[in-house]
């Protein structure tokens, strides 16, 4: 099991090296995240680009540019087009998105004809995070992509965390289903979409993992707070998996962790064939490694 972020980096130097396509990868940003991934022994990059422009950078930064592939192709919406075409010739094992716009780079993954997304999948976002006053990492979604996820879409994005949860070694995680109460408030859409969620999970039909809810999100990490209230069972207090009832709520959790509890972070798309790492020019050089390095135990 990998209890802490540092371990990504042991764990797949130990596994056979994927390929990180990066779409115009016009700036120091993501030529640095792809460039340390590849002196540290993560991964392989190709970056898709404007070569001079790439070139430029690595002479500057003093990178060596015999580890890298370049590819010329200085139009975004065909970088994307291209680094899309790559995944499906199974040339490339990550992908990771440069200097274009997101949604012209969504819209490539999501081509109905040459995109990367398959029927009946939807895209979300999963972000494990280490914070120094919890005891293990957690796996959060969604802090970035779905704004109003429906029942449906819950249901994806739980199986979603398993799965992150497999790679990470946690055989069975305990997924707590947040709401503003552990009281089923009928009223409130997160709330019955919780006790949905929590039978069907009692069911099998989620299955790889146990699931309560509705639990807030006291009940679901401190497990004094689940004693006091009298909240019983495996996932109160322990959980593995938190799964937000929109944008708002998970995003503002995420940011309270960073910027307040100091907590690290690695983060990425998923849904497509191939996991997709999304930095933002805020994030520290090990939050981009650990992203790069999570997407590649996924792949």
């Amino acid at each position: 099991m990998i209890k802490n972020l540092a371990d990504l980096f042991s764990t797949v130097l130990q596994r056979p090296k994927r390929t990180l396509v990066v779409v115009s990868a016009n700036d120091q940003h993501s030529v640095e995240a792809a460039y340390r991934a590849v002196t540290t022994g993560l991964i392989h990059a190709t970056l898709i680009g404007n070569e001079d422009i790439i070139n430029e950078i690595c002479t500057r930064e003093k990178f060596d540019t015999s580890l890298l592939k370049i590819t010329h192709q200085p139009d975004d919406r065909l970088a994307a087009a291209l680094a899309v075409e790559m995944i499906r010739k199974k040339e490339g094992d990550i992908l990771m998105k440069g200097l274009l716009p997101t949604d012209q780079f969504i819209k490539a993954i999501l081509d109905k004809e040459k995109g990367v997304l398959d029927p009946g999948n939807i895209l979300s976002h999963v972000t494990v995070i280490q914070n120094p006053n919890y005891y293990k990492l957690m796996i959060v979604s969604d802090v970035a992509v779905l704004p109003q996820p429906d029942l449906g879409q819950k249901v994806q994005m739980i199986r979603y965390m398993v799965q992150t949860a497999a790679a990470l070694g946690i055989s069975r995680p305990k997924v707590a289903v947040i709401a503003p109460s552990e009281q089923l408030l009928m009223q409130i859409e997160s709330s019955r979409d919780a006790a949905f969620l929590s039978k069907m999970g009692e069911r099998g039909q989620i299955k790889g993992c146990l699931i309560d809810g509705p639990l807030a999100l006291d009940l679901a990490i401190d497990p004094e707070s689940a004693r006091i209230k009298g909240i019983g069972g495996e996932v109160a207090g322990d959980a593995d998996c938190l799964l937000f009832p929109n944008l708002d709520a998970g995003n503002v959790f995420y940011k309270t962790n960073m910027k307040l509890a100091k907590a690290e972070s690695a983060a990425m798309l998923v849904g497509a064939r191939v996991p997709v790492v999304l930095t933002s020019r805020g994030d520290s050089t090990l939050t981009k490694q650990y992203s790069i390095a999570l997407a590649s135990l996924v792949s």
